[in-house]
């Protein structure tokens, strides 16, 4: 995540740096810095945030799950753990789920074809 999206973020969520700071058990130097870019921004720290954005408006359910939006096929759907957990909505926060037929084993490997998404686009929505 790049400086400028985090701070549309926290700007989304409406909280101060010393709001989302606490929301996110981080200090206010680190947003501060998250900010100006001096600082890389966690993996941890994006993936809270976008969890966040997902819950602002109130009821996820009324989001179509990623199976549907991807047209999975059954086969592969009923080997993804966002299928196992009902996690459709927040697909791109579940580890090891299998997006177009490929596990993505890391988080930074599958954020980046997360952030390409529908799904993920459709919560940030900047």
């Amino acid at each position: 995540m790049e400086s400028q999206k985090f701070k549309k973020c926290r700007k989304k969520l409406n909280k101060t740096q010393k709001e989302i700071a606490q929301l996110l058990g981080i200090s206010v130097k680190a947003v501060h810095s998250y900010e100006q870019g001096w600082r890389n921004i966690p993996a941890n720290v994006e993936r809270q945030v976008y969890f966040l954005l997902s819950r602002m408006d109130g009821n996820p359910t009324t989001r179509k799950p990623c199976w549907v939006i991807k047209k999975c096929p059954p086969k592969i759907k009923e080997l993804c753990p966002a299928w196992e957990f009902n996690a459709g909505d927040i697909c791109w926060f579940v580890s090891r789920t299998i997006c177009c037929s490929d596990d993505r084993k890391d988080w930074e490997e599958k954020i980046r074809f997360c952030r390409s998404c529908e799904v993920l686009k459709s919560v940030l929505d900047l």
